[in-house]
């Protein structure tokens, strides 16, 4: 049987030395450019945010330079690792090593949390949804990255799910995302997408949503906890 609390862990500490080296880039050029400035226009001066799956910790002290109290949470102890050796003495940034699923963090800890391409490689998404839901304040925000149905990562990581392997990667639509956060105590503020090169969301406007969707690399959702 796949534990997949462990062969997640296991995928993510060995994955960590080459994600640590396209963190920056991706954050700062590539498709999670407009992640940052899409979540902060929702928060308050000094809001305390947690960033669920933050990898190497770049977006978590770019949050923390924003002047946020952020915390960075990862299920990689070598992606952890990676976050602690970079950050600087003059920051005040704390990294923790958790299972999103299994948070330590009190009941409305947080006015707002970060999640993107992350809760895709729970064993549970509804079980972590409500777990997220509890660490965030009522009428706190949560931005949600999912990934496209032909991003790389999803070919990737859940296509041998049809051979009957065990993977560790939920492969949910952006469209199903959001209606399970909808139906589970959340209510929708906003939500765009992030386009692969070879389409133009700008010119697919006049598309309904679900079609924008399907030729997105990720699909960010802004939501608000219901009080």
């Amino acid at each position: 049987m796949l534990n997949w609390h462990e062969e997640a862990k296991k995928q993510w500490d060995d994955f960590a030395e080459k994600w640590s080296e396209n963190a920056r880039d991706m954050w700062e050029n590539g498709s999670r450019k407009s992640i940052l400035p899409f979540f902060t226009e929702a928060l308050k001066e000094g809001a305390k945010v947690c960033d669920l799956g933050c990898g190497d910790g770049y977006a978590t002290m770019k949050l923390a330079q924003m002047g946020f109290d952020a915390i960075g949470v990862d299920l990689s102890e070598e992606m952890i690792e990676s976050a602690k050796q970079k950050l600087h003495d003059s920051q005040s940034v704390q990294f923790i090593q958790a299972d999103l699923s299994n948070l330590p963090f009190s009941d409305g800890e947080y006015d707002a949390i970060m999640a993107i391409n992350s809760i895709e490689w729970t064993e549970n998404p509804l079980h972590t949804l409500h777990e997220i839901k509890r660490i965030v304040k009522p009428n706190g925000v949560a931005c949600f990255g999912i990934l496209g149905p032909t991003a790389g990562p999803r070919q990737a990581h859940s296509y041998k799910r049809l051979y009957g392997e065990n993977v560790i990667m939920n492969s949910m639509q952006a469209w199903e995302f959001e209606r399970l956060a909808l139906e589970n105590g959340w209510e929708l503020l906003k939500d765009q997408g992030v386009e692969k090169k070879e389409a133009k969301l700008s010119k697919l406007s006049h598309l309904p949503k679900e079609l924008q969707q399907a030729v997105s690399f990720m699909w960010l959702f802004l939501l608000r906890k219901k009080a």
